[in-house]
């Protein structure tokens, strides 16, 4: 697989098998976080490994309850908005959303391997991040896939005494990434064309080219 068609289809896949992920696809992926740049090359980062069904078992109502305060907060208009307006294109996008967010809520427990990354002293974000999704990316070539979540944010002292977070150190939880083989098929995301998201030279300066179609396809 090369790097564009692993860019291009390695996009959130929250519908997977319960099978294992192998030793030696678990150490790709983190030799794949660890090769990623980070500020002043000082990585402040550490990636914890989740497998143990105990601690997932743990983990998971804690998940479920950021969820519900996700939905009831930050997306609360769009929810309303969706319940209102069902048949709006609008809506319909984002419960589609909302039906593969909540399947990562209800089945946390039974996906096969979940990835914390953690950062020290940044909290921007620009120190972990490309870390993070290097692995994202490691995994799609060995066929994993993987959805990104950061919703933890909402009961972080809850999920670090669960996985023993030292109180010591500022380290600052960055992401929580579900990994799993994928039940359904890779393919390009959706999105809105990259033009009409982009400027040149200065905000709403003229991009001076249109880009109606992805450049990639599996076709």
């Amino acid at each position: 697989m090369d790097a564009i068609e692993a860019i291009y289809t390695t996009r959130a896949m929250r519908r997977v098998k319960p099978d294992p992920i192998p030793e030696d696809v678990q150490k790709k992926i983190l030799d794949a976080a660890v090769r990623a740049p980070t500020g002043g090359n000082a990585q402040g980062w550490r990636f914890l490994l989740v497998d143990d069904p105990k601690v997932k078992a743990e983990l998971g109502p804690i998940y479920r309850e950021c969820m519900e305060t996700l939905w009831g907060s930050i997306y609360k208009d769009r929810m309303d908005a969706a319940v209102a307006n069902p048949e709006d294109p609008e809506s319909i996008e984002f419960q589609k959303m909302f039906r593969s967010a909540s399947h990562l809520g209800e089945h946390f427990e039974e996906y096969p391997l979940i990835l914390f990354a953690f950062c020290q002293y940044d909290n921007s974000g620009g120190s972990i991040f490309p870390a993070v999704w290097n692995a994202m990316l490691a995994a799609r070539t060995e066929g994993v896939g993987s959805a990104l979540t950061s919703v933890f944010f909402f009961q972080l002292e809850e999920m670090k005494k669960v996985l023993g977070v030292p109180s010591e150190g500022d380290w600052h939880f960055s992401a929580c990434v579900t990994f799993g083989y994928p039940t359904g098929k890779w393919g390009v995301a959706p999105r809105r064309p990259a033009h009409e998201v982009s400027f040149k030279n200065s905000w709403d300066g003229d991009l001076g080219f249109e880009i109606p179609e992805p450049l990639f396809s599996l076709d």
